[in-house]
């Protein structure tokens, strides 16, 4: 990507009435208000009131403990899943191979709390097998798979992608047998790729609520979790902010390996890759059915369990019509136009005004630093004033939606051809005319795409709505969470028919970022479309 439309559009900027600083002001100042002051406030906060004899509390202590081990241990558990798969679809050809790469991005858009009843339905207290694994570490396990083995396969993928043709077979030629060739030729290769998207699955991990929240239990709750009793139920400030420094200490920490890897593996690499071929013989048959039957059961069961669950309440589903349904889908609705529309309008400005300023294009990355939860508690602690101001809510739900908008934009304008814009430039367009006549019909599918998964983090945010929300602001998934925490059967019905229509409305977005153009491979491996929670 070298930005080159990005730089003659900075060259228009500086000639019109409009300077690129002004632009460039506009998402820089909601950064600074909505996500570096919130967080410096978090960091002084927890950083006046650490005590390390707080992690001499075995409690706590079991839970930094926790919060470390399942990241860990969903990293190592996509990565022996998601390796054999990932070199299949990049080496075999077979019926469905296309579809099936466009399927890795669905949960992506899906919300978290679809994913968590999808879980619980499968293996909850009436789970369809029978087997109720409530209380064990295992429930939390199986939903960081569900979310995160696509993330590593696509990745995966991409990375098998770049090995050379010719070294693979000059490899062969010189007598290295298949398993050596891979080792020595292969696995360096797509190494960079696996570590880069492992580093983002330990981030979700580490530090997302709502698979926590609902499938932990009480002993397997991790930080994320036990931050947001202390703030929601206990008050304790201190206490929550020491825990959220440790949280962003973690994060940042791997936020900048990621960072590091992300710029290895945006040097461009002119390869050959290889061709793909069918499998032919039993034995790649039996394995390609192998490792796509696991795919299936990590990532196709959650929702086909909720379907089915949300389907067998028969009669009940005249429950989804009461008064708090209508509030939570008409609040969800209105919620995702305005987050749509304040994410296109800042991700636009922010994507125009970068030009190649790394400074610019790293700042787009903030807000997936920090957790939501980081970001909303910061929140209360610098705006306590509005915490349940409407306003307040919304810049939150911007804050995280907007940088997808920008992401999109960006890669649209880096790949496009600059010499239109200079051509229109010198037949006498203005700026403005030559980006509504040249640059914004190219523009436009990026930004579609964009705008949709901004829409699908609005529908399904669940973390922030948590801490800044009030009565009156219900959503779906607030009142997924409250329904499942009420007593009796007609309650877990409800709120898997009310998880049914959440999927509903993340398959709609799913549909729309795929006519839209789909997303780039980029996009893709590197998950920039994933779920902050």
């Amino acid at each position: 990507m070298d930005g080159r439309l990005a730089v003659a559009w900075s060259a228009c900027l500086k000639q019109s009435a409009v300077p690129r600083l002004i632009l460039a002001g506009i998402p820089l100042s909601f950064l600074l208000l909505l996500a570096v002051a919130p967080l410096a406030r978090l960091l002084a906060e927890g950083g006046l009131q650490f005590n390390p004899a707080l992690l001499a509390d075995d409690y706590l202590r079991w839970r930094l403990l926790w919060s470390l081990i399942q990241a860990s241990a969903s990293c190592l558990l996509c990565l022996v899943l998601g390796v054999p798969l990932a070199w299949m679809l990049a080496r075999y050809r077979f019926p469905g191979r296309t579809l099936l790469l466009r399927l890795l991005m669905l949960p992506f858009v899906i919300p978290t709390l679809v994913a968590a009843m999808g879980v619980l339905a499968l293996f909850g207290p009436r789970g369809v097998f029978g087997v109720n694994l409530q209380d064990t570490p295992w429930l939390l396990l199986y939903g960081n798979l569900f979310f995160n083995l696509p993330l590593v396969v696509r990745a995966g993928c991409d990375g098998f992608s770049q090995v050379p043709a010719s070294r693979l077979a000059a490899a062969r030629t010189l007598g290295a047998t298949r398993w050596r060739a891979f080792w020595r030729v292969e696995w360096p290769a797509a190494l960079p790729w696996l570590l880069s998207s492992l580093c983002l699955v330990f981030l979700y991990c580490f530090s997302g609520l709502g698979l926590a929240l609902v499938l932990g239990g009480q002993r397997y709750a991790t930080l994320e979790v036990e931050i947001y009793t202390l703030v929601a139920y206990e008050l304790n400030l201190a206490d929550a902010g020491a825990l959220a420094l440790l949280v962003l200490l973690v994060c940042g920490g791997i936020a900048a390996v990621y960072a590091a890897l992300a710029r290895r593996l945006a040097t461009a690499s002119k390869v050959e890759p290889l061709p793909l071929r069918p499998a032919q013989r039993p034995a790649e048959r039996l394995a390609l059915a192998a490792a796509l039957s696991a795919l299936l059961l990590c990532t196709g069961l959650p929702l086909l369990a909720v379907l089915w669950r949300g389907l067998a309440a028969g009669s009940e589903w005249a429950a989804l019509w009461d008064e708090d349904t209508r509030l939570a889908l008409w609040n969800s609705a209105r919620f995702t136009g305005m987050t749509v529309l304040a994410a296109g309008g800042l991700g636009l400005a922010h994507a125009l005004a970068c030009g190649r300023s790394l400074a610019l294009r790293a700042s787009i990355f903030l807000p997936f630093v920090a957790s939501p939860v980081c970001v909303a508690f910061g929140l209360l602690l610098l705006y306590p004033q509005w915490s349940g101001a409407l306003g307040l809510l919304m810049a939150a739900y911007a804050l995280l939606a907007y940088p997808l908008v920008a992401k999109a934009a960006l890669a649209s304008l880096d790949g496009q051809p600059p010499h239109w814009l200079a051509a229109a430039r010198s037949l006498g367009a203005g700026p403005w005319r030559a980006f509504r006549r040249v640059t914004w019909p190219l523009l436009q599918p990026a930004m579609r795409r964009g705008l949709a998964f901004a829409a699908a983090t609005a529908v399904g945010e669940f973390a922030v709505t948590l801490f800044l929300s009030r009565p009156e602001w219900l959503t779906l998934t607030t009142l997924i969470y409250q329904r499942l925490g009420r007593p009796g059967e007609a309650n877990a019905d409800a709120a898997m028919q009310l998880s049914c229509v959440l999927m509903l409305l993340a398959l709609i977005v799913f549909w729309i970022i795929e006519t839209a153009g789909g997303a780039g491979p980029e996009e893709d491996s590197r998950a920039d479309a994933a779920k902050p929670e």
